[in-house]
């Protein structure tokens, strides 16, 4: 089945005109929103050109794989995608394929919101049987948030260990930095010359608006992101094998990709294939998402019971009315509510979901009611992450770093 896309070059695809959504802001490293509920996602499909996960591909997708899609795809959270029917495809074909995703490491700690696309990425992992290859930004975080060399390099470590301790197969999961990467496999280096030979200056500005005081490292970065969409990057997992690859990201990270799309072809490749997700809100409301620099806008995997408490209790946006009786009379808005926002992503009931997002319309369920449910949904959550956070020893963390074979059906 074939995909309507907006085919583009890299120089048509810029921030400026591609990535603003009326007054919405969206690109790598900006969300905003004008409206308490978010960022209109149907329009950001429509200027990005890339289509959105309907029920026919959800069904496909059910279809290939033999059980019910994540809820996150489900309900919306990853809600559009590039070429997602051509790994449907190679799937039914008996062909392989891999999974490739990042983090770009800006604190010690991960906060909810980060947990969402390697959620995603652990359950296309064990679906489909694939490998997948995680790629630390330590070197981006170091131009952008102007940290040394050797602090990226700690943040890293350290959020590869919260990565880790998700429970992702060591046997088919390989984790890099590009900082420490980059010295020993010669082949990243080398695709990341041959990308950047395919892009011009010019080319990269008008995609990530740069501009001409911009240190030169940011420049060349997205080279680097681009480089793990070629399987030829990683020799000692794939050799000569040219494998396609799905990426699963924040829709915010689609212009990197674009871009790598645009280059696939003239290296030999097939273009990589994308699945977007929506933005984790701020603990403040939708307009923005959740952020790892302000404390009281990110629920962190390090927070104790009592401070995912306090923070939902006194900092999420409710949609709820200014007084009881108005409430009773007029009903709660569950698409600007915080607290239900975050139940929609981690409770994995539908029927419960459904039953409490209508007794809050009906005005039967206040806000601190439904704060209190999402207290009780999101503590395990972090609990349980914490306990197995404690488990990671510096022997299990290094097993996913080391360069080596994986294992894989296909």
């Amino acid at each position: 089945m074939a995909e309507a896309e907006v085919v583009v070059g890299v120089e048509a695809v810029t921030l400026n005109e591609s990535d603003s959504v009326d007054n919405d802001v969206v690109d790598p490293w900006n969300v905003a929103s004008v409206s308490d509920s978010g960022i209109d996602y149907d329009k950001l499909i429509r200027k990005f050109g890339s289509s959105k996960i309907d029920d026919e591909l959800i069904e496909r997708m059910e279809k290939v794989t033999g059980k019910p899609v994540h809820h996150f795809i489900r309900r919306g959270i990853f809600f559009s995608h590039r070429d997602l029917h051509s790994i449907l495809k190679l799937k039914e074909e008996g062909k392989p394929f891999y999974l490739y995703t990042g983090r770009g490491p800006s604190s010690g700690s991960l906060h909810l919101g980060h947990l969402i696309p390697f959620i995603l990425t652990k359950w296309l992992q064990e679906t489909f049987d694939v490998p997948l290859v995680i790629q630390l930004t330590d070197d981006e975080k170091s131009l952008w948030k102007d940290l040394k060399v050797e602090e990226a390099i700690k943040l890293a470590k350290d959020n590869a260990k919260d990565i880790v301790a998700m429970g992702f197969d060591v046997n088919k999961t390989f984790i890099f930095s590009n900082l420490d990467f980059m010295g020993k496999c010669p082949a990243l280096y080398q695709n990341i010359i041959r990308i950047q030979k395919c892009v011009t200056f010019n080319q990269v500005k008008g995609i990530f608006g740069f501009g001409d005081s911009d240190p030169i490292g940011k420049i060349a970065f997205p080279a680097v992101q681009a480089a793990p969409a070629f399987s030829s990057t990683f020799p000692f997992i794939f050799g000569n094998k040219k494998v396609q690859v799905l990426i699963p990201c924040g829709i915010d990270q689609d212009p990197y990709f674009r871009m790598t799309r645009d280059v696939a072809p003239r290296l030999g490749f097939k273009k990589c294939a994308l699945i977007h997700s929506s933005f984790f809100p701020s603990l403040q409301g939708a307009k923005s998402k959740m952020s790892a620099s302000d404390t009281n806008s990110a629920i962190y995997l390090t927070d104790t019971p009592k401070q995912i408490k306090n923070k939902i209790n006194k900092f999420a946006f409710s949609g709820g009315r200014t007084t009881v009786e108005e409430h009773r009379k007029l009903g709660g808005v569950p698409d600007i509510d915080v607290a239900y926002q975050l139940l929609k992503f981690f409770l994995e009931d539908d029927v419960e979901l459904e039953r409490i997002r209508v007794n809050y319309l009906k005005g039967e369920l206040l806000t601190g009611e439904i704060k209190k449910i999402a207290i009780d949904v999101i503590t395990p959550v972090v609990e349980e992450h914490q306990r197995r956070y404690k488990e990671i020893t510096d022997e299990t963390l290094e097993s996913f770093f080391t360069i080596r074979q994986l294992k894989f059906a296909s």
